[in-house]
């Protein structure tokens, strides 16, 4: 039985008195210890108490000094996430702690709040180092930009898909849309290199003297050279969809860092096939007249 207890700065332990060792590992030899009545007599601890075998716990459980316990949630038709913020609206309107009790969110949610302030901090740094790398390859800041504004047109289409495919959001589809964005930026340069080589090479004939003349040019390097752009769209998703009908260890993690590169490609091509040349057309084309009689009489005045 417990007398006492002694406090160690947060730990707290009894203190108790029982029998020898020897008596108590045996049940037939603890019901045979004598005990003392008032009268003197000696009784058989047997005869005063029913004996019973309870299997008790096997260790307490400590967290920073403290004594904790735990309870288990299975979720199923809602995400993480999701759920501990509507249950901690809840328990902050009805639950009220006694002093020295703390309430923690741990498990999956743990790990998604962790894997979220990561991607806080690399989502802007990736897209920094795509924007750098892309300024170092053009050279112009207004070509990097149109790179970079199919980036958006590539993220509708990644949320479209997990949209359809039913996925929430989690650390694995974070991970996906930052592969997205590299994707992305890769399909805009090979256009954009495309456009750059066909105003050149109107420019070095003497050929690009009005807007007419530049949308000519950019016609020309959009339809010649479309065959190579879909085919690296069409090597990114075809890779891609054995990932998103795959199964076994990883696949639940796998499928969601593709679909939103599948989905977010797809966008992205479109942008990239028709927004981006218009976008190009407005960029290079406002210095130029509309037409080439414009240009010749500019000439000629």
């Amino acid at each position: 039985m417990n007398v006492s207890q002694t406090v160690e700065g947060l730990e707290r332990y009894p203190i108790n008195i029982r029998y020898s060792r020897e008596l108590r590992d045996d049940l037939s030899s603890l019901q045979r210890v004598l005990v003392s009545t008032p009268g003197g007599a000696q009784i058989p601890l047997g005869q005063l108490a029913a004996f019973e075998i309870r299997k008790g716990p096997p260790s307490i459980k400590t967290e920073n000094a403290r004594p904790n316990a735990w309870v288990y949630i299975d979720l199923d038709g809602v995400d993480v996430g999701t759920y501990v913020s509507e249950a901690k609206q809840i328990l902050a309107e009805s639950l009220e702690l006694p002093a020295g009790y703390t309430l923690t969110w741990s498990g999956q949610y743990e790990y998604l709040e962790r894997a979220a302030k990561r991607l806080l901090l690399i989502a802007p740094i990736t897209l920094g180092i795509i924007v750098l790398l892309l300024y170092v390859n053009f050279r112009r800041v207004s070509d990097t930009l149109m790179v970079i504004g199919c980036i958006p047109f590539a993220l509708v289409g990644g949320f479209v898909l997990l949209w359809l495919l039913d996925y929430d959001l989690s650390a694995a589809v974070g991970a996906g849309f930052l592969a997205l964005m590299g994707l992305t930026a890769e399909t805009g340069v090979i256009m954009l290199l495309f456009l750059n080589q066909a105003r050149a090479r109107f420019l070095a004939e003497g050929r690009l003297r009005s807007r007419s003349d530049l949308w000519d040019a950019i016609v020309d390097g959009a339809t010649d050279r479309a065959r190579p752009l879909l085919m690296t769209v069409a090597s990114d998703v075809i890779g891609l969809l054995p990932i998103m009908w795959g199964a076994g260890t990883g696949s639940e993690t796998m499928r969601r860092i593709a679909a939103p590169m599948v989905g977010g490609v797809l966008t992205a091509t479109l942008a990239t096939l028709i927004v981006l040349p218009i976008v190009y057309a407005l960029v290079h084309g406002w210095r130029l007249p509309r037409q080439p009689e414009e240009a010749s009489a500019e000439l000629s005045t």
